[in-house]
């Protein structure tokens, strides 16, 4: 009779679709948005589809992924510690990834050129005002990073009623973020055809925008799990990959506000 007895402390996952659906289903959205692009027809159906298959899997795939960690006990400290490697490095690439915008925006402010007026913003765009919506966000982020702080040291202390209310809070100065940057792009009196200040504004605003709704729902999923005491005080690798995820946004946020919203508007 074989030992069957596993000897190491890692989890070798079992054969999953989510992989091969996920991967499928992106590469159809990425066709069906150039079908978009280019006016083909049918092309933004192919791509709303594919998101809504892609949003389907990524659920079902982290529910995988849970119940693994909480339920089946897989999730060993060797596994927690290439788990939390793995959102370092996830977290080192967005860095490089908001680089390239705010690399473009200061190449085409540094040293605007004659198409621009030699001025910076250019002639006809009329920046926001710094102080009024930014900063109002710019409070709001960093009082959900405060919340998002409390919340974790409430979970390491045992604090179950207080680690909720963290959360919670911290949702809803998201969600309040989220809606106040929606209101400054409708009362936007340029748009992201207006030029390369257009471009950088809204490429670079626009995927923090997107970043913070995913950290949200990242968010709003660990207050479920906090609800449903799926987290210990010594096991909650998916709220930690949350809070370093917030505070990621934050932290774009501030450089954004100065160096766009503040420099940019002087």
């Amino acid at each position: 009779m074989s030992d069957t007895q596993q000897r190491h402390p890692f989890h070798l996952v079992d054969p999953s679709p989510w992989p091969l659906f996920t991967s499928g289903s992106i590469f159809s959205m990425m066709v069906g948005s150039v079908m978009y692009f280019q006016g083909f027809i049918g092309g933004s159906a192919i791509s709303l589809i594919s998101f809504v298959i892609v949003a389907l899997c990524a659920g079902l795939w982290w529910r995988d992924i849970v119940r693994e960690g909480t339920f089946q006990g897989h999730h060993t400290v060797a596994v927690q510690r290439g788990l939390k490697l793995g959102l370092i490095g996830f977290i080192s690439t967005e860095v490089w990834f908001f680089v390239a915008f705010f690399w473009a925006y200061f190449h085409a402010s540094l040293s605007p050129s004659v198409e621009l007026g030699c001025s910076w913003p250019p002639l006809g765009i009329h920046a926001f005002d710094p102080f009024g919506v930014p900063l109002a966000n710019t409070l709001i982020l960093l009082t959900s990073g405060a919340t998002i702080t409390w919340a974790h040291h409430a979970m390491i202390g045992g604090n179950h009623k207080s680690t909720v209310l963290g959360l919670v809070l911290t949702v809803i100065l998201a969600a309040a973020f989220t809606g106040l940057q929606g209101l400054e792009y409708a009362e936007a009196t340029f748009n992201i055809s207006d030029g390369v200040y257009g471009s950088t504004f809204y490429m670079a605003t626009g995927f923090h925008g997107f970043h913070v709704i995913v950290g949200t729902i990242f968010i709003f999923v660990c207050l479920i799990r906090q609800t449903k005491y799926h987290f210990t005080r010594e096991h909650h690798v998916g709220f930690e990959g949350a809070a370093w995820y917030w505070h990621f946004v934050d932290v774009v946020w501030l450089i954004l506000f100065v160096a766009i919203y503040w420099w940019g508007s002087l």
